[in-house]
């Protein structure tokens, strides 16, 4: 088998050799129950994730008591959502969040709506880029919270977060944030953004797969959530279960790298991102989707008109792609995210994701373009639907 260029790190991370290192003394050495502080194994465990919280939260700008652990992301999202569901219908049952968030978000809601939620759901315009104003005259005297991504993961576009936690706040309505593609490749400081609610996974930031976090506000004002899992005391009962010392070891010390290498990696990702887009880009009927908004880095989300996406990634067998979220992967459905910016059923079905990462060399962006130009130019012409749009019978 061919050298493997892995372009799909929105999916999942490798897992940084640094971490690994980390995580091998409490997968074998110190083994020890972190809640059995009662002998000194259990409190080498203990303090193990006490190190980790600590390097969470110094990435994000929270303090250690704001950094619940969790299995992911995923979990997170439905711990906020439900949590804020449950305590707060006091005040309403009425929730804003945006059509191209993650399904995790999405589906959380369908749930909840059947519960008797009422959920408005923002559109975004061709680029992706919400209407703040529609935001805020969404706002009904019985919301409770807006949930809106920091970044998007299939196609990189940052949310202007700061601007809408004002907003909310404004109205005093609790703000989640899915920062789950954002975290460790943008700065996100916790303490000056005026987000309530905000979670991460490590596979996400070359960490191991199994393990994220929460964070809960608890300055100025403390959010209620209450525990998805019930079954013992394990932090500060807002989660039971024993903790996944190894893989919470490795969260941190993921964490601790992506503070000291963000700004460096994120000029060679931009870098490596715009010589793969220019070079795509050139190719007939082809073009960046959300290309003139504020994106991440190392996230590219590339329409190859009159072409099957699944298509292209056979004829680069050599190439880790993704053709929309690896949540969805294996739907016949079209990206509801391209969906939402207009795109047409046929043109989403021709988007590919390329997410760049750590361990991209620019090796990989030169062969990746080769490979991905010669499939293309290959599969279309062969293509009687190309042959149609060359001579202009079709637009």
């Amino acid at each position: 088998m061919d050298r493997l260029i892995y372009f799909d790190n929105n999916a999942t991370t490798p897992l940084d050799p640094q971490v690994l290192e980390a995580m091998m003394p409490y997968l074998t050495t110190h083994f020890a129950n972190a809640s059995s502080i009662t002998h000194r194994a259990g409190r080498t465990a203990s303090a193990a994730v006490e190190k980790a919280r600590e390097q969470v939260a110094a990435l994000i700008g929270a303090t250690p008591q704001e950094i619940t652990f969790t299995s992911g992301a995923t979990e997170a999202i439905n711990m906020a959502i439900k949590g804020v569901f449950e305590h707060y219908q006091a005040k309403g049952k009425h929730f804003i969040t945006c059509a191209t968030e993650h399904k995790a978000v999405l589906d959380t809601f369908a749930y909840l709506e059947k519960k008797g939620a009422e959920v408005t759901y923002l559109p975004v315009d061709k680029d992706g880029a919400m209407d703040l104003v529609l935001l805020e005259t969404s706002i009904r005297a019985d919301t409770v919270l807006i949930a809106l991504m920091y970044a998007n993961n299939e196609t990189g576009i940052v949310h202007p977060i700061a601007d809408i936690a004002k907003i909310a706040n404004k109205h005093d309505v609790l703000i989640f944030c899915d920062a789950t593609q954002a975290v460790g490749k943008l700065p996100v400081d916790l303490a000056t953004a005026g987000v309530d609610l905000l979670c991460l996974s490590a596979h996400k930031l070359y960490g191991p797969k199994g393990v994220g976090a929460l964070y809960i506000r608890r300055k100025n004002k403390r959010i209620q959530t209450g525990a998805l899992l019930h079954g013992g005391g394990q932090e500060s009962k807002r989660r039971a279960g024993t903790f996944n010392v190894p893989g919470i070891v490795g969260l941190g010390k993921a964490a601790e790298i992506a503070k000291q290498r963000m700004l460096d990696e994120f000029s060679q990702l931009a870098k490596q991102r715009d010589e793969l887009e220019t070079a795509l880009a050139k190719l007939p009927a082809t073009f960046v989707n959300g290309e003139g908004t504020l994106r991440l880095p190392h996230v590219s989300n590339i329409t190859f008109r009159h072409l099957k996406a699944g298509e292209i990634m056979v004829n680069v067998p050599d190439i880790a792609l993704a053709s929309g979220s690896a949540c969805v992967t294996g739907t016949r459905d079209p990206s509801h995210v391209l969906k939402a910016m207009g795109r047409s059923d046929e043109d989403a079905h021709a988007s590919l994701r390329f997410s760049l990462g750590r361990f991209n060399t620019d090796e990989d962006i030169r062969d990746g373009i080769m490979q991905v130009t010669s499939a293309v130019e290959k599969l279309r012409a062969a293509s009687p639907v190309w042959q149609l749009y060359q001579t202009g019978a079709i637009d």
